[in-house]
């Protein structure tokens, strides 16, 4: 696995779009800041990397288990019908995974959540329960 670069840094849309959880051997763990879904970035810490393609096959392992991880996390804590798992670029081609877990009653269900609903912004109380609950999910 890659250390990450001196010159690896995170897209500023992505820094102003979520929150740090963790960091995990290849990537940085985020939440979307939107509390209408249960929503976890992955970020490998390689500079310039856009594609699954520009990482090395060590790396693609590396974040393939980091995703596998993730779900498991997520399907434990939230108990979703469904996950969603996207590496899309289009609007940040920085590379970066989504994680979502998705449920039946959800505000989108069953429509992508992009463009879908308005993102409804954690309180900074709910921001820390969700990170405190992730950490120690991620902890387990």
């Amino acid at each position: 696995m890659s250390a990450p670069p001196n010159d690896w840094h995170l897209d500023p849309q992505l820094a102003e779009d979520t929150h740090p959880v963790a960091h995990l051997g290849l990537s940085e763990l985020r939440l979307m800041d939107d509390a209408n879904h249960p929503w976890l970035i992955l970020v490998p810490r390689i500079a310039d990397a856009v594609e699954l393609t520009d990482l090395r096959a060590a790396d693609r392992a590396a974040l393939t288990r980091e995703i596998d991880t993730v779900s498991r996390v997520l399907q434990a804590e939230f108990k979703p019908d469904k996950l969603n798992v996207a590496a899309l670029g289009n609007m940040v081609p920085q590379l970066h995974v989504h994680v979502i877990a998705r449920f039946r009653d959800d505000i989108a269900w069953p429509r992508p959540v992009w463009g879908t609903a308005a993102a409804r912004p954690y309180t900074p109380e709910e921001l820390v329960a969700r990170v405190d609950r992730l950490g120690r999910a991620l902890d387990r």
